[in-house]
């Protein structure tokens, strides 16, 4: 594959900031646009452009396609990813990962970008009965997170498939399930709860377990999950797909927190606290890769203990 200037929308977050430095590595260029609402800016790969922009305001938005030269590909991670905000804040929710996503996508319209990578959820899945759906599977959201998610997977897809286009966009969509590792947040309480218990435990702090804790999350490495994203960067046979991205294993809450809790030198009896159960929340989570493997030849590699070891060697050295 020849070199593409890539365009990471939410590049300074978690995942995108991970996803520039294997572009980067693999020999793209990258351009990154994020508001540094929850990214930070020192962790923007020091190789790729930066602009700052919120890509629910289209002026903003516009310079991230024109400073640095035409765009080849959009790899689109922005967004709102809080289960919870998007309940308090629904039109929050709506402006960021809807309007955000169709802005994105009129931009690569108008500027005849060919490719774009979409970064779903499996959320998208909700309330439905199959511990493991399957991509061409039912999807019933039950959080307005889901339904977000769903909606802006929709709109790449559907615009891909218009057929008054002059240039062609090719769409992949990824629904994530739970992603971990170096630079996860640890300190933002509505996101990512392995990085919420880490930063809770380096803190002193008590783990809230919402419910009973045998709700389930499939946990994959952030490294990993940008493999995925970089081998379907130039691969035709990624073109229009939507691919499940997990681990295919799932850990129960309570789990999770034990070997947390552990990893500082604590049981889950001193540190957890037990609270409500909160709306929204998917009861049994994992990921069924079959469709990913078959297609792409991708599998999560790193096993949960490496992929925690190596964060949690990072949290006791970030700042907090």
């Amino acid at each position: 594959m020849r070199p593409l200037r890539v365009l990471i929308t939410g590049g300074a977050g978690f995942i995108g900031s991970h996803l520039g430095d294997r572009l980067l590595a693999d020999g793209h260029e990258v351009v990154v646009i994020d508001n540094l609402a929850t990214g930070k800016r020192e962790d923007v790969p020091a190789k790729a452009k930066f602009v700052s922009g919120d890509v629910s305001k289209v002026a903003e938005l516009e310079p991230a396609f024109e400073q640095h030269g035409p765009i080849d590909a959009v790899c689109h991670i922005a967004g709102q990813v809080s289960l919870i905000k998007s309940f308090t804040d629904p039109t929050l929710d709506l402006r960021t990962n809807v309007e955000g996503t169709v802005n994105v996508l009129m931009q690569c319209v108008k500027r005849k970008v060919s490719r774009v990578l979409y970064a779903s959820s499996m959320t998208v899945y909700g309330g439905s009965d199959a511990v493991r759906p399957p991509e061409d599977g039912p999807c019933w959201p039950i959080s307005y997170y889901g339904i977000t998610k769903l909606a802006g997977e929709r709109y790449a897809h559907v615009t891909s498939e218009r057929s008054d286009l002059t240039h062609p966009l090719n769409v992949t969509s990824f629904r994530m399930y739970n992603v971990y590792g170096p630079r996860q947040a640890l300190d933002n309480p509505y996101q990512g709860v392995l990085g919420i218990f880490l930063g809770n435990l380096a803190r002193g702090e008590k783990v809230k377990i919402f419910g009973d804790g045998e709700q389930s999350r499939d946990f994959v490495y952030v490294g990993d999950v940008v493999d995925a994203w970089a081998r379907a960067l130039g691969d035709e046979r990624a073109y229009g797909q939507v691919f499940n991205l997990g681990s295919g294993k799932r850990m129960s809450i309570n789990a999770l927190a034990d070997v947390a809790a552990r990893a500082f030198d604590q049981t889950k009896a001193d540190v957890v606290v037990h609270e409500p159960a909160r709306p929204g929340e998917q009861r049994q989570v994992e990921a069924d890769t079959t469709k990913i493997e078959r297609v792409l030849g991708w599998r999560a590699k790193t096993s949960f203990e490496d992929g925690f070891g190596e964060t949690v060697r990072w949290a006791r050295g970030a700042k907090n």
